[in-house]
């Protein structure tokens, strides 16, 4: 039987090594590029910011699950690329993640671009509606907000 271990990882982009950062971005690409076939330029230019941090789950060394962390203009977080490996959804990873991150944050404000469908799920951490829903690449969204 496997050891099932689950580590929690945070870093930013200098920190990354080449081999961390490319299973960070597979399966990034993996989900919001294959797997939801929304082709859009994933390398944005945002991971390598001073200010940003990308947090993982590792089960057994494997990324099972991501997100980063911006720092927007006047000390806002903006959460980002939350994604959990198809194989492992509905283990409750998604919200040790988001456990995670909000403790990262701390008091700042933050905001996230949900999945529509996933209104729910931020909003039990925390998360209101900010804004009107919008698509974007044939994904509904919705902004969200929470203050510390």
């Amino acid at each position: 039987m496997p050891s099932q271990l689950l580590e929690v990882r945070v870093a930013a982009f200098a920190d990354l090594d080449a081999r961390t950062f490319h299973d960070l971005l597979r399966l990034r690409i993996d989900v919001f590029v294959v797997e939801q076939a929304c082709p859009y330029p994933e390398l944005d230019g945002r991971d390598v910011e001073p200010g940003t941090r990308h947090l993982w789950l590792t089960r057994d060394g494997d990324v099972v699950a991501y997100l980063r962390i911006l720092a927007d203009p006047g000390g806002v977080a903006r959460m980002g690329r939350v994604v959990v490996a198809p194989g492992v959804r509905g283990g409750g990873l998604a919200g040790r993640l988001m456990t995670e991150a909000l403790a990262l944050v701390g008091d700042r404000p933050c905001v996230l671009e949900a999945q529509t469908h996933l209104v729910g799920f931020y909003a039990g951490h925390g998360f209101t509606v900010s804004g009107a829903d919008y698509v974007e690449d044939g994904i509904p969204h919705t902004p969200m907000r929470r203050d510390g």
